[in-house]
């Protein structure tokens, strides 16, 4: 019996389908997503007991993209998905920030979302469907969802918005921003764009939330049909004794804390009047000791979120548009290629750029068009950077978003492959952490990509804003450190130029805000990254001259496409022996460029040279230099480039009679020869004759004849220059 009920959603020129009651009947919210030749699946379940000891929601949502879906096998020994990619974490970092705020905030019942892509379009990405889906099935489940949400994609191309652009509208055009809402307010952004202007991103963030409003009313009208009865969890307020109880003990103590501007300090003290709570409460009220932590939890962030509103001082002492400190180093390690250190009050990163051949690029094996990067940047945040003690594992989620938003926010002006053709890895090692370390990594690996000579086009800087929002109330604070973020409403970072912002990430605690206070958010921004942008110009105005002496040094060489195996060899005989001769690492495209990265300018002359031998034709007349690599009784073979032999006949080795060629060069020596014919075979006939330095009748290059008729055995030699023994001496 076939129960799908289905509605169509207009999106730009293409539709989007929302079905359900046909796969996953058994999930507490199953919808499939169809648009295009993309089809995705996203289910929500909810356990049915809350999780013990925690005072968070435990969401988890998985994006997951099956190689079959784009009619591909995977690559590796197992031919099966194994670990999720970078890009399958980032897309669900972008649902999972887009829906966590509007499920209630006393909910601990574990919440799963999965995105499944079941098939690919190869002209348009799967996610934005990923996030209505989520919308729709968390908006049919038995889950408590204060949605729905809508999602959109806008791209700006030839002065013209785009709904839900194409990969390859994308990659022509200046923005690719995603945009999720609710009706009356916005939730998530995520964006890369090119210098894009402030007010160019406000009237892009307008258009997204328009057609956001007719998506939640289609999943509206969708779910008029299809949702459960919703779960309740009634809130568990503590007795008004016990809040009044701990009210006295600790409000003023945490006024007093709140206001120390040392972070460490400040955490000392708040751990003092926790354990002061623990040893003078908990003993008289022990079935009570989680609410103790929650009453005390709730007026820490009244004091602070009040401390700001009321009198605008923030914990350390700043007024909210003042940035803290800034430091920049440049030139911090040796041997490295570029390196710098950015420290803004108590955050504090350095990164280390490395270059490479572009035959290092990451390899990346998924659903899109993309096939590698040459430029990347990864993001480490080990434990001491904020004094805990805890396993060192590989990079999670938060990890991998944060590098990732550091790379968008760069790519816009790293140079291009055919200006400079490296590959380009940076790291941004966290060494202390107080807020804001993303936005730190994007202001250091500016100043490291101009350490090392890397020429782009502008300087980038970043700078986390964040919120404080009570009622009509509003804060907007500049430059946020950690316990803003965590008692605040907004983390909304932006990076970019002088010229215009290259990366956005806004994610809210609260149910979104309205476009005035994304405005004001960016215009203090904007002032933050000019502030910023001088003090990263006071340490290195401009990218280097000159490449760091410790980085490779890459030559570039166009050869005809069709001698393009002639470089390469047989079996790639002949490329390894370059790279094995001079030490440099040659890549090659289909169009015959080739790119030659070696360890020093000396080796990649010495590698380029031996490839223009190589494809260079041979004329007659040529001048070469050569080896000589086989002696025969007529004559020397010589290797006039790289394969590539002609025969010196012993007739044209000089102008006089010349007995033996054994007489005249031995093996791997060095012979300047000439061209003087080629056959229909390709054979390459070599003279010697009319040039300087040869053997003649007066100037013998050997020994006289007598002096080396007999071998040294005292035998005669035979007439042809070999030693053939006589009867009898076959088997000496």
């Amino acid at each position: 019996m076939n129960n799908t009920k289905s509605i169509e959603i207009a999106l730009g020129s293409r539709k989007m389908i929302l079905e359900t009651g046909k796969l996953a009947k058994q999930a507490g919210g199953a919808v499939t997503v169809l648009a295009g030749d993309n089809v995705v699946l996203v289910t929500a379940c909810v356990s049915n007991k809350a999780r013990e000891g925690i005072d968070f929601l435990p969401l988890v949502v998985d994006y997951e993209e099956r190689m079959y879906a784009a009619g591909k096998i995977p690559g590796g020994f197992f031919k099966r998905e194994g670990r999720p990619s970078e890009k399958e974490i980032l897309r669900s970092r972008l649902i999972d920030r887009a829906i966590r705020p509007l499920f209630p905030a006393n909910m601990r019942n574990e919440v799963q979302v999965i995105a499944k892509v079941l098939a690919a379009d190869p002209e348009y990405p799967p996610d934005i469907l990923a996030i209505n889906g989520a919308s729709a099935s968390l908006t049919i489940s038995e889950i408590p969802f204060d949605g729905p949400i809508g999602a959109v994609r806008v791209g700006f191309k030839d002065g013209q918005f785009l709904l839900n652009p194409s990969y390859l509208e994308m990659d022509e055009g200046d923005l690719d921003l995603v945009v999720a809402g609710r009706e009356d307010a916005i939730l998530m952004v995520e964006a890369g764009a090119k210098e894009f202007p402030e007010e160019k991103m406000l009237e892009a963030l307008a258009y997204a939330h328009e057609q956001i409003i007719r998506i939640i009313q289609s999943i509206r009208q969708f779910s008029e049909e299809n949702s459960k009865t919703k779960l309740t969890f009634p809130e568990s307020e503590p007795a008004k004794e016990l809040v009044e109880v701990v009210d006295q003990a600790v409000r003023q103590p945490i006024r007093l804390a709140i206001r120390i501007t040392e972070k460490q300090q400040r955490e000392e003290e708040l751990a003092r009047l926790d354990l002061f709570l623990r040893e003078t409460l908990s003993t008289k009220y022990p079935e009570w000791d989680p609410a103790i932590q929650q009453i005390e939890h709730k007026i820490l962030k009244e004091e602070t979120r009040r401390m700001i509103l009321e009198e605008e001082i923030r914990p350390d002492g700043r007024k909210p548009a003042e940035i803290r400190p800034i430091t920049c180093e440049v030139n911090t390690l040796p041997r490295v290629h570029g390196s710098a250190l950015f420290t803004r009050g108590q955050t504090q990163v350095m990164t280390i750029v490395t270059l490479g051949a572009l035959g290092e690029v990451q390899i990346i094996e998924g659903l899109g068009l993309e096939e590698f990067k040459r430029y990347m940047h990864h993001y480490n945040f080990p434990p001491f950077s904020t004094g805990e003690v805890r396993p060192l594992r590989g990079p999670g989620r938060r990890e991998i978003g944060h590098g990732a938003l550091a790379e968008r926010a760069l790519l816009p002006v790293v140079p291009s492959q055919e200006s400079f053709p490296y590959t380009i890895r940076l790291v941004s090692e966290v060494l202390e952490s107080n807020g804001s370390t993303s936005m730190a990594s994007t202001c250091g690996s500016t100043l490291a990509l101009m350490d090392a000579g890397i020429p782009i086009h502008a300087p980038v800087a970043g700078i986390a804003m964040g919120l404080v929002k009570e009622g009509d109330r509003i804060a907007v604070l500049t430059d946020i450190q950690g316990m803003e973020d965590a008692l605040g409403d907004m983390d909304f970072k932006v990076a970019g130029t002088e010229a215009g912002i290259t990366a956005l990430q806004m994610d809210m605690k609260i149910k979104g805000i309205d476009l005035a206070i994304i405005k004001q958010a960016l215009a203090r921004a904007y002032d933050a990254r000019l502030f910023i942008l001088t003090k990263i110009k006071e340490a290195l105005p401009a990218p280097r001259a000159e490449l760091s002496p410790n980085a490779p040094r890459v030559f570039v060489m166009e050869i005809n496409p069709d001698k393009i195996r002639e470089v390469i060899g047989p079996g790639g005989k002949m490329i390894k022996k370059i790279t094995a001769e001079t030490g440099a690492v040659i890549d090659i495209d289909q169009t015959g460029r080739v790119y030659i990265t070696a360890p020093t300018a000396e080796s990649g002359e010495a590698a380029r040279k031996t490839i223009e031998l190589l494809v260079g034709d041979v004329e007659i007349g040529a001048i070469f230099v050569g080896k000589v690599t086989r002696l025969a009784t007529f004559g020397a073979f010589i290797e006039i480039s790289p394969g590539k032999e002609g025969l010196l006949h012993i007739s044209q080795v000089s102008d006089h009679r010349i007995d033996r060629i054994e007489d005249v060069y031995k093996l791997g020596e060095e012979v300047e020869v000439k061209v003087n014919k080629i056959d229909e075979q390709g054979k390459i006939g070599l003279t010697r004759k009319g040039l300087p330095g040869g053997p003649s009748a007066d100037t013998p290059d050997r020994p006289p004849r007598d002096a080396r008729s007999r071998d040294d055995r005292g035998r005669r030699s035979s007439r042809d220059g070999s030693d053939r023994p006589r009867y009898g001496e076959r088997h000496r």
